[in-house]
């Protein structure tokens, strides 16, 4: 009996759910989309509502099936990526949240992280994680809200609480409560698993105060974890890939030989070099991830983790009012030749690789009479492009080698001036590939690699097409340039110090 002839990806991110159909060729069918509310309860605190991020990613499940006038018999399995980090804990009889999911941008619990480096554990932590300790990964989160949630700790002492990473919601809500699990790259990225044994680990489990009874069970990236039930989507289909949002984009891109960095611009910007078959530790703050599992194969790689990427330009939007849609931001800052000396370093949430400083905020310097809405458009791009070359920069330190060119994906790349940008940043060769959907694209071809639809790596690999590079342009004032931006990013840490005492005035 032949397969069904599409693959539905569900690709859940951090300001909306979305829904795609994939064919045997690759090539997208049709595309769902809902944005869901962001909440802001106290500075430097971000949260989601959990029932809302279900409903609409099955609401555009649903959409992006009807808008193909397909039928759900004809999907041949579902893929799944997701915002990573973000912690949601649920009753297991009821199925309900306990609490509003607490998101990875969330910085809740860095006073804490500072305690646990303190007492001198992150070495350990690294060792057995490749993670640093920060508020952004999901122990401490989980932690909290067994803490401070009434009841909870109770609860989950006594096996009656789920915690699961998104990906572990979705498959639970899809497969009518039977199953609880997530895969070693969502996995990988909570604090709480050893990466060399994937497996959780008891000592870090103690470390945090984790019940193991919460914990779902960890598969590979590409298999079958179960079926839909059957008034979801009114058929049964196999839910047979998961991977988190950025390894999935990593395998999207194909950058499946050891060496191959891609980075995605979303709401931060993710960059990641494949490492092959074993874990490298960083010497330079960026933190070793699991890639995929594929079978027995696991592929590990190096990630480098921005914070606020495309989160900036909707600041401008949003915040400032200086542009009306995000597409915007391109003509706004084509306006003028320059930055005229404008820097924003955007650390709305804190800074991440490979600074790790999660007591920073948003530090515009350079500003003069003469600074206009150009300037800042363009300070806000450049941000995410220096942003991206420190992380490229480290990622080079590690493996010893320079990096010629950089596969890139995302929202914020259907901006050419931006790409430019960063191609200029870099002086490395930038490449767009026609389908910027990739880490929706990778998670359809893990689900699609474990049922068959397609036989096997070099069919996918084939599926790859490059739509436009961007060439490094030299500039005369071009490390000038860069040195702004350090000065920048000085100017900002500085701000995250303790504030010194007055000096005494001078009396005459």
């Amino acid at each position: 009996m032949s397969l069904p002839p599409y693959i539905l990806s569900l690709d859940q991110g951090t300001t909306s759910s979305r829904a795609l159909v994939f064919d045997r060729a690759g090539k997208i069918i049709s595309v769902a989309q809902r944005e869901f509310t962001q909440y802001y309860p106290q500075p430097g605190w971000v949260e989601h509502d959990a029932m809302e991020i279900w409903s609409t990613q099955a609401a555009v499940a649903a959409e992006a099936i009807l808008q193909a006038s397909l039928h759900p018999h004809d999907i041949a399995a579902i893929g799944i990526t997701n915002q990573r980090e973000t912690t949601i804990v649920w009753d297991r009889t009821s199925g309900q949240p306990i609490c509003p999911a607490i998101v990875w941008q969330d910085r809740r619990t860095a006073t804490f992280c500072d305690e646990l480096r303190l007492q001198g554990l992150e070495p350990l932590i690294r060792e057995k994680t490749g993670l640093l300790i920060d508020a952004y990964f999901s122990a401490t989160k989980l932690r909290w809200i067994l803490n401070h949630v009434s009841g909870a700790r109770d609860k989950a002492e006594k096996g009656q609480l789920a915690f699961g990473t998104v990906d572990s919601w979705l498959v639970w809500n899809l497969t009518g409560g039977e199953v609880h699990v997530t895969d070693v790259t969502n996995a990988s990225r909570t604090l709480l698993f050893n990466i060399h044994t994937l497996q959780w680990d008891e000592e870090l489990l103690q470390l945090f105060d984790i019940p193991y009874s919460v914990l779902p069970q960890v598969r590979s990236s590409s298999e079958v974890y179960g079926h839909t039930a059957g008034r979801i989507l009114s058929h049964r289909i196999p839910i047979a890939g998961i991977a988190g949002d950025q390894q999935a984009a990593l395998f999207g891109q194909q950058c499946t030989r050891v060496g191959m960095v891609k980075s995605t611009y979303g709401t931060g910007c993710f960059m990641l070099m494949n490492t092959g078959g074993k874990p490298v530790a960083s010497q330079n703050n960026l933190v070793t991830t699991v890639a995929w599992q594929i079978g027995a194969e696991v592929n590990y790689a190096l990630e480098g983790s921005i914070f606020i990427g495309g989160a900036v330009v909707q600041w401008l939007r949003d915040g400032l009012g200086l542009i009306a849609t995000a597409a915007d931001v391109e003509t706004l800052a084509a306006k003028v030749p320059d930055n005229g000396g404008v820097y924003l370093v955007p650390a709305f949430a804190g800074l991440g690789a490979p600074h790790w400083n999660g007591h920073a905020r948003g530090t515009m310097v350079g500003i003069t009479r003469g600074t206009s809405a150009g300037h800042l458009a363009r300070a806000a791009l450049e941000s995410i492009a220096f942003q991206t070359g420190d992380v490229l920069r480290c990622m080079e330190a590690d493996a010893g080698a320079a990096i010629s060119e950089l596969r890139v994906d995302g929202g914020a790349t259907a901006d050419d001036l931006l790409m430019q940008i960063q191609a200029d940043v870099l002086g490395a060769k930038v490449v767009r590939p026609q389908i910027l959907e990739t880490t929706a694209m990778g998670a359809a071809f893990l689900a699609g690699l474990a049922v068959g639809f397609w036989k096997n790596r070099t069919e996918l690999e084939q599926l790859w097409q490059e739509e436009r590079s961007f060439d490094p342009v030299l500039h005369s004032n071009g490390d000038a340039w860069q040195r702004g931006w350090q000065r920048a990013v000085k100017a900002c840490l500085a701000w995250t110090e303790t504030e010194p005492q007055p000096e005494p005035a001078n009396i005459r």
